[in-house]
């Protein structure tokens, strides 16, 4: 049986409430997944402005870029990758992949892919407290193909429950699970391989944008280059996207 305010399509599919885009509510879902609490997620108020960018704790250790649809669809087009659900070519599983990626298959649920995606790789997988709930979906999916692996989160009632908590949080009402979402949801990390790498869940698998230099994190200009700008090429003056960053939470710091 669904938890309460989770919606079934006439399709059959699972349909969430989405994830109000909010820094303290993200915090709020991966530390109820098993997240330290040493790792909190910050806005990125401006990507080109030093006073703005000095803000966000660094390293960061992922970003997570929330995209209007036009702005998404131009980049995807440019490379050349369909969406997941006209074919899935990739079938990575396992220690042979550079990163953790994990195709959705519940509606709405852009944003708690997205979350997923930034504590399952990089740096930020060593913060995962052992035993916990999102550290039994890592170590139980690594070795799964990606349907496989997609079927492990969609049938997980306590990632379903704990997704729930997070989306009834933030300033504004929750939507209700009916209601489309019309932003995607897009991570980015550096993989085993020291390239960045960029996730989401609706794509055809990861998509490498290449080797960064050693100590450079997601807020660094080779990263940002790589990644996030190719997206601002195509914003037409758009301002409706959003910029937020997985970092090392400062004394102090409640978020």
């Amino acid at each position: 049986m669904p938890t309460e305010g989770v919606w079934t399509s006439p399709e059959g599919k699972k349909v969430f409430i989405p994830l109000e885009n909010n820094p303290e509510v993200f915090t709020s879902l991966v530390h109820d997944l098993g997240v330290s609490p040493d790792l909190g997620f910050y806005d990125v108020y401006s990507i080109d402005e030093p006073s703005l960018l000095s803000m966000v704790p660094r390293p960061a250790h992922a970003l997570i870029f929330i995209t209007p649809a036009p702005m998404y669809w131009s980049v995807r087009e440019q490379d050349g990758i369909p969406q997941a659900k006209d074919r899935l070519s990739y079938d990575g599983a396992g220690d042979e992949e550079p990163v953790t990626w994990f195709l959705q298959t519940m509606g709405n649920a852009c944003g708690l892919i997205a979350l997923l995606h930034a504590v399952a790789n990089g740096d930020a997988r060593r913060f995962v407290k052992d035993g916990s709930l999102l550290d039994h979906l890592l170590k139980e999916g690594a070795p799964l193909k990606p349907r496989d692996r997609a079927d492990l989160l969609y049938n997980s009632r306590e990632l379903e429950e704990a997704h729930m908590r997070a989306a009834r949080r933030g300033d504004t009402s929750a939507p209700r699970a009916d209601e489309h979402c019309g932003y995607h949801f897009i991570a980015f990390t550096k993989g085993k391989d020291g390239h960045l790498w960029e996730l989401e869940g609706g794509c055809d698998g990861p998509v490498d944008r290449g080797m960064l230099p050693e100590d450079a994190d997601m807020l660094s200009e080779e990263a940002l280059k790589k990644g996030i700008r190719k997206y601002l090429e195509f914003a037409n003056g758009n301002l409706e996207f959003s910029i937020v960053a997985l970092a090392n939470r400062t004394e102090g710091d409640g978020g």
